[in-house]
């Protein structure tokens, strides 16, 4: 397996791992919806006795660039995702940046024992809805703050804030 598609399958299984954990369903996207720059989709119900679900998009990156700062990440993003990204439609579901960052080594990806499973390293999230247009023709760097740990209690944040209508 090439090592891109390594990463790609490792980033599904990072951000299904926080789903199930959170307790949302995971779905990686159909052609269709990867050709707008959807990699997976989350749903879930928040309030109890309700049926109705609160969707979110997620477009995955992974890379093994040791691309962490003191407060944060400066990702290259190709220009037609950094477009895809920043989609202001409001009838859109919310579609947010996840950067999984990993070892360099593929096999310090993942350590598994009796009692655990470890994926190494970290996700963070960033929402780019809404930002300017830019003038690169290839890559924008964007910024994904330290504090956006991908993590299960940031999922149930985000989904409480998608369902009561608050920008992300």
């Amino acid at each position: 397996m090439f090592i891109t598609t390594q990463k790609e399958e490792f980033s599904y299984a990072y951000v299904s791992a926080v789903a199930s954990a959170a307790g949302y369903s995971f779905q990686i996207a159909p052609r269709p919806l990867d050709l707008v720059g959807v990699d997976v989709t989350m749903e879930g119900i928040i309030s109890p006795g309700s049926r109705r679900r609160t969707r979110l998009d997620l477009q995955l990156k992974c890379t093994s660039q040791d691309l962490l700062e003191d407060k944060g990440i400066r990702y290259p993003l190709e220009i037609k995702n950094y477009n895809e990204l920043r989609n202001t439609n409001p009838d859109d579901d919310p579609l947010l940046l996840v950067v999984v960052l990993v070892p360099p080594k593929v096999e310090d990806w993942l350590q598994q024992s009796e009692t655990e499973l470890c994926l190494k390293r970290c996700a963070y999230w960033v929402s780019l809805r809404g930002q300017p247009q830019s003038t690169n023709q290839t890559t924008v760097t964007v910024y994904l703050p330290r504090q956006n740990i991908f993590s299960v209690d940031a999922l149930k944040t985000l989904m409480r804030r998608i369902a009561s209508g608050e920008p992300i």
